[in-house]
């Protein structure tokens, strides 16, 4: 239960930084990807500020003998890079280009009512869902595509 109370405490922490930090708004977002137009550098001072925090957080935890909410510390230690990774990564940048959402801004400003987050978590939950049923059926299994 400690695990699940940490998840939503830290789920809730980074909704109320999207908020405050104006990312729940897709133009903001779009405004930073418009490099050659009216650019918003906002999103920048944002990650790099996420970036600080989680390296002194990293520093920290590391210190320590162990994790607070777990038996130990689950490090990835998995550096290879392979086409699903590639894949992924280009879809998930051509669909935030497109609308302005990433996942988390979506389900929150979604959960606001706003029209078209909704449409996306919609259209988000259907790839994810086709995601699952391609993995199920082998399809995305290196060496048994069928097609």
């Amino acid at each position: 239960m400690q695990r699940q109370i940490s998840a939503f405490a830290a789920g809730l922490l980074f909704g109320c930084g999207l908020l405050v930090s104006g990312m729940a708004d897709p133009a903001r977002v779009l405004g930073f990807l418009d490099l050659f137009g009216t650019w918003d550098p906002t999103l920048a001072f944002v990650m790099g500020g996420g970036l600080a925090v989680t390296g002194l957080g990293y520093a920290w935890c590391l210190r320590r003998s162990g994790p607070l909410c777990a038996v130990n510390y689950q490090i990835p230690n998995r550096r290879d890079l392979d086409a699903r990774l590639f894949l992924g990564a280009g879809l998930f940048g051509v669909g935030w280009g497109l609308v302005g959402y990433c996942p988390g801004p979506a389900l929150l400003a979604g959960a606001a009512g706003q029209g078209t987050a909704l449409w996306f978590c919609g259209a988000m939950l259907a790839g994810m869902l086709c995601w699952r049923w391609l993995e199920i059926s082998d399809w995305l299994q290196p060496g048994t595509a069928k097609g």
